[in-house]
């Protein structure tokens, strides 16, 4: 070896070791952050936060904010479990790893050879469809389409997948990305059929019990009364509510996990060890390179070319998002399940990587994405994210009294229905998600979808053949109108109903009364 050479390679190995050392947060950065997230779960008015820092082989912080419920205001602490919601898909784009790396099926398998019943909108698209194209979002349908098939519902997860035949696509075949939960659902079912055991058994033997995930499960019928559970709430005049928990059994693969961020920590170390825990190889680094890169392009919105100007790539890849930021690769998911909101984010090149964990509807992990990223990264430009967003939501608040007031001036008084109100009881269905029962109790309608218990309760009369709907049950929907459609026989047809919010469709249902 020359003199040049050597002298070459040490200048590379001072570089990596100085590289090494930038990206190693000091114990006075780690305090400031403490400091700043305890601002945070103040200003953003959340009940219970809980965040944790890791390395590959280092915690930096593990700790909890607020209350587990402001019911019982008792303290959040690192092991307190939230739900991580679609965190979980990560989870079973490893699990797929796992077995492909065992031989026992490819990425590229279709998703017939697992799973013959699976059926979609087109038949090319069912018998072409592989489970690469489930775990990247490029099924054609669009984003949430057909949620509500799962949601509280009673329905299995194979009866799950069966009922997305009549989903209407909005793209074609692998145009477009389009986040869907069901083609994680059925992700998971893969999972079962060729491990031979429940995706849940899977998650639990392959992940949880090797990395020591001892209090994390994959279904709230797991919580005691030992279990160290927050509570999910809804924010309502500036006041947190508690609401109920809602299985998410039958969502699987999707989203079904529940962790606190002390274990979340070890699933990202996992992540940062490129699938090796210890003296154990859990997934392959050639698995790990193929979760982590992109399949399917994500546009960037004006918005976030404006406020995130070193953001310049995005696509999801298999159970993970992938974007740079701030000259860096950052791989990362977002959680959202009825009042709590999460996030996992990795930063491969810095061995970085940290999770937050919320229980209740709010913008924060995804601000304290870029926050914590610039404040570990140290860089001169911070993101600007956080006052923006923070401003919306006061505005956002503020303009909720205006809507209410724009909705009751849409209604047009002293207005009678058509029908007589027995006229408009009986079953509603179709199809793709079942029935509705709707009955007179007393002076007024009351409905029961009958495949999910959580959506009862009672229609108003707001005009002509419009009710308003309101649930019966505490949860995070807001109330909603029912539209009854009188035919040229002067007999209710069907029923159309709006439910106003951001994550289910219910104008995918149809409701025509049945005989």
């Amino acid at each position: 070896m020359t003199i040049r050479s050597s002298a070459l390679m040490l200048l590379c190995l001072c570089f990596v070791i100085q590289t090494n050392a930038q990206s190693t947060p000091s114990k006075s950065k780690i305090k400031k952050i403490d400091k700043f997230l305890q601002e945070q779960q103040v200003k953003w008015n959340i009940p219970g936060m809980a965040v944790s820092i890791v390395s590959a082989d280092d915690v930096y912080l593990s700790e909890g904010y607020g209350v587990k419920s402001m019911d019982t205001m008792d303290p959040v602490d690192d092991e307190s479990l939230f739900a991580v919601a679609s965190n979980t898909k990560a989870f079973t784009a490893a699990a797929i790893g796992i077995l492909v790396d065992e031989g026992k099926m490819s990425w590229d398998d279709k998703v017939r050879d697992h799973l013959p019943y699976f059926e979609l909108y087109d038949p090319y698209v069912s018998a072409n469809m592989t489970v690469r194209d489930l775990l990247c979002h490029r099924s054609g349908l669009a984003t949430f389409s057909g949620d509500l098939i799962w949601y509280g519902s009673n329905y299995s997860r194979e009866e799950v997948i069966r009922r997305a035949k009549y989903l209407t696509p909005k793209y074609d075949f692998r145009a477009h990305y389009g986040y869907q939960n069901i083609m994680f659902i059925a992700a998971g079912e893969i999972v079962a059929k060729v491990s031979g055991m429940s995706w849940d058994d899977f998650i639990d033997e392959r992940f949880f019990t090797p990395l020591g995930m001892n209090s994390s499960n994959t279904s709230i019928s797991d919580f005691n009364s030992k279990s160290n559970v927050t509570q999910p709430h809804n924010e309502k005049d500036g006041k947190n509510h508690t609401i109920d928990w809602v299985n998410w059994d039958n969502i699987g693969g999707a989203g079904a996990i529940n962790s606190s961020s002390s274990e979340m920590g070890k699933w990202l170390q996992l992540q940062l060890n490129r699938g090796t825990w210890g003296d154990s190889t859990i997934f392959s680094s050639a698995t790990s390179r193929e979760m982590w890169t992109g399949h399917t392009p994500k546009k960037l919105s004006a918005w976030s070319a404006g406020m995130l100007p070193s953001k310049t790539m995005n696509a999801y890849a298999l159970g993970w998002d992938v974007f740079d930021y701030q000259g860096t690769r950052v791989v990362t998911h977002g959680g959202g399940y009825d009042g709590m909101i999460s996030q996992t984010v990795i930063l491969p090149e810095e061995d970085l990587a940290f999770v937050i964990l919320t229980n209740n509807i709010n913008y924060l992990p995804f601000v304290l994405t870029y926050d914590l990223i610039d404040q570990l990264l140290g860089v001169s430009s911070p993101s600007k994210i956080n006052d923006e967003l923070f401003k919306y939501k006061q505005e956002d608040a503020a303009n909720s009294a205006e809507v209410k007031k724009e909705k009751e001036a849409s209604r047009i008084p002293n207005t009678q229905p058509s029908l007589a109100l027995e006229k408009y009881a009986g079953t509603y269905g179709g199809p793709m998600y079942g029935n509705c029962e709707v009955r007179v109790i007393g002076d007024q309608l009351a409905f029961q979808f009958e495949p999910t218990p959580l959506f009862r309760g009672t229609m108003r009369h707001w005009h002509y053949d419009t009710f308003e709907l309101n649930w019966g049950t505490k949860m995070m929907l807001p109330s909603g109108t029912v539209q009854f459609i009188i035919g040229t026989d002067g007999e209710v047809e069907e029923m159309k109903i709006v439910v106003e919010n951001p994550d289910f469709d219910f104008s995918e249902l149809e409701f025509k009364k049945l005989p």
